[in-house]
Formats: C-alpha cells, structure tokens, sequence
C-alpha cells in the first residue's frame, strides 16, 4: 500500500546553488558530505569523522559549509528527514527503532523533529497514514 508522506518532495536538498566563480570546490564539499549522511550509519557519524574521511580539518569543512550558507546540523537534519521518509514508505517502525536508526540518542528528539518535518505526532501520522 503506498502512503503519502508529508514530508516535501523526497529528495534531500541542502541549498540553492549559484554558479559564481570560485564556488564549486565547496559545493563539492556539501554534496559530499550529504552523501556521507545519507549513506552511512546515522547513529555513529560526526562531522569530525567525516572531515577525516574527506582529508580536511573540521574547522574547513565548517569553513566550507558556511561558505555555502549551510552547516553539518542543517545537512543531518535533511539527512534524517529523507531517510525517514524512505522508510515510513516501505514500512511503518514504532518510534524507538526510528528513532535509532536515524541516530537520535532521545526518542523525543525524533518526535519533535518529527512533528516540525510533518506537522503531526508521530502517533497522528500513523493513525491517518496506517490505518
């Protein structure tokens, strides 16, 4: 059964792009470490892990990203948002083990993040989508 999620378009975006000079090694960046987001384990990646991984110092890649006019959280939390959305597509979770998987360490971080991204509770959104 396909359920309508309310969460946007289903493709993650981090920010309007301009095609100034100069711009496109940090756009690089941020794509990059959306990719990171988006592919790995919510749960144990840091930015300092991923500056790491890219071979560049943390205060760079925040450099970088603020260049862009964005910044890590605002990346992990589009990050969070798209990979709930794929899986509240394919399968309804209870809270705790969404919550979990998209890394959140209090169940009711995810709820309020949930509610911004939605609009409704997490228990309305299952209730109007999964009954």
């Amino acid at each position: 059964m396909e359920h309508v999620i309310p969460l946007g378009s289903g493709e993650p975006h981090c920010c309007m792009r301009s095609e100034q000079p100069g711009t496109h090694h940090r756009y690089r960046t941020t794509d990059r470490v959306l990719q990171i987001l988006l592919n790995d384990d919510l749960s144990r990646v840091r930015a300092d892990s991923i500056a790491e991984s890219m071979g560049i110092s943390p205060t760079t890649l925040r450099r970088r990203l603020r260049a862009d006019h964005t910044h890590y959280q605002f990346l992990l939390d589009r990050a969070r948002q798209y990979r709930c959305e794929q899986q509240l597509r394919n399968l309804w979770l209870p809270g705790k083990c969404l919550a979990d998987q998209l890394g959140y360490l209090e169940v009711n971080s995810f709820y309020r993040a949930f509610r911004r991204w939605t609009g409704l509770n997490y228990s309305e959104y299952k209730d109007r989508y999964y009954s």
